[in-house]
């Protein structure tokens, strides 16, 4: 995971802190910028500031490097308020993949497929987007690179809804034991393709319920990331964040921002380009690479 590959990085900001002889009013003035930077956001900023301060003066400190260990333990604490287990116990368990054009969806579900197939798990793809005919044969590539099947629409333009329904249908004739439904790269500003979506969940959950609906997020989205994650929660139910892009941004704090107005929590991180560079995510790591 290499938040500081960009060319701001809130791990350099720290270590730049770290040098300093000891804290002064100019450390917090650095840290407070430095947690901005990385996009933590103006209130997670503060309470960030608020209780790294607190706790440097409880233990009455003036060593620098207290303020960086401090700051990575508040984040950690933070996202580990949030259980980031994907619930695959239903049979078939099905996951609706959400996200905006851009973000990597389509290579995230391939990623994904591969994920729950090397855990031993049978799994067949909806190739449901079938507003765009290039997003089927994006998704039928990736699913063939992680040997999985998929169902395609037998015409263009196919009701979403009904691909998702056939996908569906056909992991509970054949047993299979995960359902991972691509959706369009719907706009959240757009109501028409929002119910489009709610429609797809209606017609599935006419055979079993949803398990997951994973909102893919871009890394480097920042503040759009955080209304593109309300939106869809409103309209969608979103139950967990996939963050991709994650090798080449510095800007991890908006996850913690997505997480605070959202309290949807983050399961998987993908952070290149193969079919394995997709992980579930754990508070520890990741606190340490985005403040290291």
């Amino acid at each position: 995971m290499a938040w500081g590959s960009g060319k701001w990085s809130l791990g350099r900001a720290l270590k730049g802190l770290v040098s300093q002889p000891e804290i002064t009013d100019e450390t917090w003035d650095q840290l407070e910028e430095s947690l901005l930077g990385a996009d933590f956001g103006p209130d997670v900023t503060e309470e960030l500031l608020e209780s790294t301060r607190a706790e440097i003066d409880r233990i009455g400190s003036t060593n620098p490097a207290d303020v960086q260990g401090i700051v990575r333990e508040r984040i950690e604490e933070k996202l580990a308020q949030f259980d980031p287990t994907l619930d695959l116990s239903a049979r078939p368990a099905v996951m609706l993949v959400v996200g905006v054009n851009g973000v990597g969806k389509t290579t995230t579900i391939g990623k994904l497929a591969q994920f729950v197939n090397r855990a031993g798990r049978s799994v067949v793809v909806a190739a449901a987007d079938t507003f765009r005919a290039a997003a089927v044969e994006q998704l039928t590539t990736w699913a063939d690179r992680a040997g999985v099947p998929i169902v395609t629409p037998d015409e263009p333009g196919q009701d979403p809804a009904s691909v998702a329904y056939q996908a569906v249908n056909k992991a509970i004739t054949e047993g299979i034991d995960i359902v991972i439904i691509d959706t369009a790269g719907r706009l959240h500003t757009k109501s028409g393709l929002m119910d489009e979506l709610s429609k797809i969940r209606r017609v599935v959950e006419k055979l079993t319920p949803v398990s997951e609906v994973l909102l893919v997020l871009d890394a480097t989205t920042g503040q759009n990331g955080v209304l593109q994650a309300e939106a869809f929660l409103e309209h969608a139910g979103v139950t967990g964040l996939v963050l991709t892009k994650t090798d080449g941004s510095a800007k991890g704090g908006f996850v913690l921002r997505v997480q605070h107005s959202t309290g949807v929590p983050l399961k998987l991180m993908g952070e290149g380009e193969g079919i394995d560079d997709l992980t579930g995510f754990q508070a520890t790591a990741f606190a340490h690479a985005l403040t290291s």
